[in-house]
């Protein structure tokens, strides 16, 4: 009886090795832990019976997460409010999941220097414009994520795309184990009808921390 279930174990061991899923194209696998996941296509794992994408925690422990996600020119949906909408599914997810969404873009900047001349006491000043790289707009669906075991779910991310935006970067995470699949991705342009669902407050809150 004893060999029989060391054999099973083996052959359990051996099976979970076996199975790895393929990146489907057009996507990247990337997070703070790629290598503990494994990520890509589950042939007819969909909500509607057909493919499904899907992240797979491979280690019984992480602090981190993995990600599949794409980037696109955000030229198409300057100056739009957009919507990103998409099935999830999860099966034991300690920690977390959900899709995300962000902004990727160009801030201008202006730094002076200024010299003092010894000699006759003169000052002059240059003055340097620059560009830093900043994220204008990002929602993770943190306050509002896909935790434990659940059947299909549809969820969304409204933000605003800036004139000054540079990339649009967007996918399904995973933190912690577990795992998920996800479905149906569509990306729209929306009225600004629509709220935005990046949890920005219009007025400060909680100031004397009493909640």
């Amino acid at each position: 009886m004893k060999i029989r279930i060391l054999f099973s174990s083996i052959v359990l061991i051996t099976a979970l090795a076996i199975i790895s899923y393929k990146v489907p194209e057009g996507w990247i696998k990337a997070g703070s832990k790629p290598d503990y996941y494994d990520m890509g296509i589950d042939p007819g794992a969909g909500h509607n019976g057909k493919n499904a994408a899907t992240i797979a925690s491979t280690r019984r422990e992480i602090e981190g997460f993995g990600t599949l996600m794409q980037n696109i020119d955000p030229e198409n949906y300057k100056g739009k409010r957009i919507r990103l909408t998409g099935m999830i599914k999860a099966e034991d997810v300690q920690n977390w999941a959900g899709l995300w969404l962000r902004v990727d873009g160009k801030v201008s900047s202006k730094s002076v220097t200024t010299t003092l001349k010894n000699n006759n006491r003169k000052v002059t000043s240059d003055v340097h414009n620059s560009e830093t790289k900043k994220t204008l707009a990002f929602d993770n669906m943190y306050n509002r994520a896909i935790k434990g075991t659940m059947n299909w779910t549809q969820c969304e991310i409204v933000l605003d795309i800036a004139d000054t935006a540079t990339n649009i970067a967007f996918g399904a995470l995973l933190n912690g184990t577990g795992q998920i699949w996800f479905d149906d991705l569509k990306l729209d342009i929306v009225g600004k009808d629509v709220p935005i669902t990046s949890p920005v407050n219009k007025e400060p809150v909680n100031l004397d921390f009493e909640k």
